[in-house]
């Protein structure tokens, strides 16, 4: 028989003490009963009844049980799916707290097809052995020494990548530990990533995912993991750690030793929806709980669901219910698992309110997140749109926010397939965006500039593909966006010409070349680095296969070099890195000559007019004073001056070097024209030469020491 007391209200979730576990659920208030389901080994279930409430939150502690031990709860109460109300005890659910997971939730389990009329008549079991459940998980581990790099803002350099498919064909990683937790912090990994000086990595989903029907259906999978049903329990597939709630352990360990390396973790976190979907989707969790206490839902007959994110559901942050648990878990990831930041998954729907209006910019969970003293000290980015009415939001989230930037992928994809007309905006995007941020004082690092991403093409296949080729994803091909502002360079998909190959591979290192040189934080979507092709799919959100997994035995050796080299340039001068937008105020230099922050050249060294912006021309030049910053510990002394030329025009364009106020003497430090990074001793071009600037071409030429210094 088993002991058990009254327990206390909190923390939610389960928690181990000394003499066993306190159990803690949160549910609506016409709740009538809970009870505990623990599960043993063999798969049978004890219930325990909950008698002690407080308010709405039902407690029991439960001696003699201890981490490993797989739980879930039934819940009795109105069956009313008019007035929103979902209660039925033949459910088993999940505890939205849970820490770790273990079995797998497939369609048409006991958890699916209920009757609406009469719940309890529904297939269940008596062996709930497979049977998707919680795990108890003592908070133990030794952190030792770890401490979060605390990257500025300003320095840091994202990459964005998937924890299976990051190491799942990597060679050097020993197989059991592929495509896990483990296999991200393989050295073989770590050193890749150091190598290249990328500062975080951005892991998608994480969180606990199941799996779609349809997918399942079609014999595949849901590889990205937008399909959350456990906001704090790292997701069980991805550990090679096979004991229970192993998963948590591994995670950490993945975290310290990224730490070790220098290396921030940025989680992408799906707090929009769940994976219980709309109103025929699965009962799992929050939807036999509360189900209105945590979703937006449409007054009506049934009261369905509002989908601000095309998924079913949303998740009504504006409900002090839904609100706690997600300020819970954001908590939870930082102070217990020691992620240094978030990317928040369609942002736009976490400032929803009831009914159908839009979003609401000042909501509270801006303000909760503001004053909350482990929050704000944390990376926080939003991807600022969703699919309802006034969800594209880009350059309005709140001051301590960073924003995916899609104005700056759209425009500099543009330019660079010779979209006439760009020139204006393109300056704008490579120089902050100031028109989105400036204004309510953010600066350039509230931009998190990306011209990739894992939702669209690689790099490599934006330069070789002009339409989506999906029809691995079993939809017709009609899946993924139809304008992905790409070109192919004369061949459709894959060629044996050379003329075609070189092309597309200096477009490669034009757009990595404005990516890492733009002011805000650069993002390098996994494996553009490498040469990584999904064969012309933009939408691999199904492929749990080669398709999306890095193929690491074909790796172009010269653009790992190449990126690596913008990346230290970057790195190595703060003109890239610029904490204020420009201002075009002179500023004193070492010589008695003030110059602008920045200048806009035409060819002939003259400076830009109005009417030069709204010309036909597809190249630009631009003088960047390195002198106009303030000194920080560890940059170069002197500061130098730099001048960017690039062209995105099919013929040469020559260009007068500018002089005689401007830097006498320039070294040419990188030229994309060149399938190497320039390495040693760099060409030096002097104040009125002309410079034949190729074609398809980015070059980047530094002040010369002994000017700087003269």
């Amino acid at each position: 028989m088993r002991t058990v007391d009254i327990g206390q209200p909190y923390p939610l979730g389960a928690t181990v003490d000394d003499t066993g576990t306190n159990f803690a659920i949160a549910v609506g208030r016409e709740v009538e009963a809970v009870e505990l389901c623990l599960v043993g080994e063999d798969g049978t279930e004890e219930r325990i009844p909950i008698e002690e409430r407080h308010d709405t939150t039902w407690h029991v502690h439960v001696a003699d049980v201890g981490p490993g031990q797989r739980y879930g709860y039934r819940v009795r109460g109105p069956w009313e799916p008019a007035r929103g109300l979902w209660h039925n005890p033949a459910k088993v659910l999940v505890d939205p707290y849970a820490r770790a997971f273990t079995g797998e939730y497939a369609w048409g389990q006991q958890h699916h097809s209920y009757d609406f009329d009469e719940p309890d008549r529904m297939d269940t079991t008596d062996n709930l052995g497979s049977t998707m459940l919680g795990v108890v998980v003592a908070d133990d581990f030794d952190w030792g020494e770890d401490a979060p790099p605390h990257t500025e803002l300003t320095d840091t350099v994202v990459y964005e990548t998937h924890v299976k498919g990051m190491s799942r064909l990597h060679p050097d990683v020993p197989e059991e530990l592929r495509g896990t937790y483990a296999g991200m912090a393989h050295p073989a990994v770590v050193g890749h990533l150091t190598h290249l000086g990328v500062t975080a990595v951005e892991l998608m989903p994480v969180h606990q995912f199941v799996n779609d029907a349809t997918l399942q259906e079609k014999g595949l999978d849901n590889y990205w993991g937008y399909n959350t049903i456990g906001f704090f329990a790292p997701h069980a597939a991805y550990a090679a750690a096979d004991d229970l709630g192993g998963q948590v352990r591994e995670f950490k360990q993945m975290v310290k030793d990224l730490h070790a390396a220098g290396l921030e973790v940025i989680l992408d976190v799906v707090y929009n929806h769940t994976a219980e979907g709309n109103d025929k989707g699965p009962m799992l969790s929050l939807r036999g709980f509360d189900n209105a206490g945590y979703y937006h839902l449409v007054e009506g007959d049934e009261r369905h669901y509002m989908d601000y994110t095309g998924t079913g559901n949303s998740v009504d942050l504006s409900s002090p219910k839904a609100l706690q648990l997600v300020m819970d878990s954001l908590r939870y990831w930082v102070t217990e698992m020691h992620v240094d930041g978030f990317r928040f998954d369609l942002a736009t729907t976490l400032t929803r309110v009831e009914g159908e209006k839009g979003p609401d910019m000042f909501s509270g969970f801006f303000d909760v997140v503001r004053q909350d003293p482990v929050l704000r000290m944390v990376k926080l980015i939003a991807e600022p749109w969703d699919v309802g009415w006034g969800g594209y939001q880009v350059g309005n989230f709140p001051g301590i926010w960073s924003e995916w930037n899609g104005m700056y992928r759209d425009t500099v994809r543009d330019f660079w397939r010779g979209e006439p007309g760009t020139l204006g905006e393109f300056a704008t995007r490579l120089t902050g965006s100031a028109d989105l941020y400036e204004g309510d004082g953010r600066s350039p690092g509230a931009s998190v500039n990306f011209v990739t991403a894992h939702d669209g093409f690689t790099l490599r296949d934006l330069v070789s593909y002009n339409e989506k080729h999906n029809a691995a994803n079993g939809e017709d091909n009609k899946d993924g966006d139809s304008h992905n502002r790409s070109w192919n360079c004369g061949v459709e998909g894959q060629t044996d010409d050379p003329e075609v190959l070189t092309l597309r591979a200096r477009q490669q290192r034009n757009f990595l070349a404005t990516l890492l040189l733009s002011q805000g934080v650069p993002m390098i979507s996994h494996g553009d680095e490498l040469g990584r092709t999904q064969g012309g799919n933009n939408n691999a959100y199904c492929q749990d296969n080669e398709i999306a997994w890095i193929d690491w035995s074909t790796v172009d050796a010269n653009l790992v070099e190449f990126t690596r080299t913008l990346i230290r340039l970057r790195c190595e001068h703060a003109v890239f890195r610029r904490r204020q937008h420009f201002d075009g105020r002179p500023a004193a230099r070492d010589v008695d000559a003030p110059l602008p922050d920045i200048v806009w050249l035409e060819p002939d060294a003259s400076p830009k007019t109005e009417d030069d912006w709204g010309n036909e021309a597809r190249s630009i030049g631009f003088y960047l004073n390195g002198h106009a910053l303030p000194r920080r510990d560890g940059e170069e002394e002197p500061y130098r001056d730099f001048y960017v030329l690039m062209n995105a025009w099919w013929e040469p364009v020559p260009y007068t070097l500018p002089g005689p106020t401007f830097p006498a003497a320039w070294e040419i430090v990188l030229d994309t024209s060149s399938h190497v990074a320039p390495q040693g001793t760099h060409p030096i071009v002097r104040a009125g030469e002309v410079v034949e600037l190729p074609p398809r071409s980015t070059m980047i030429l530094r002040q010369t020491p002994e000017d700087a210094s003269a």
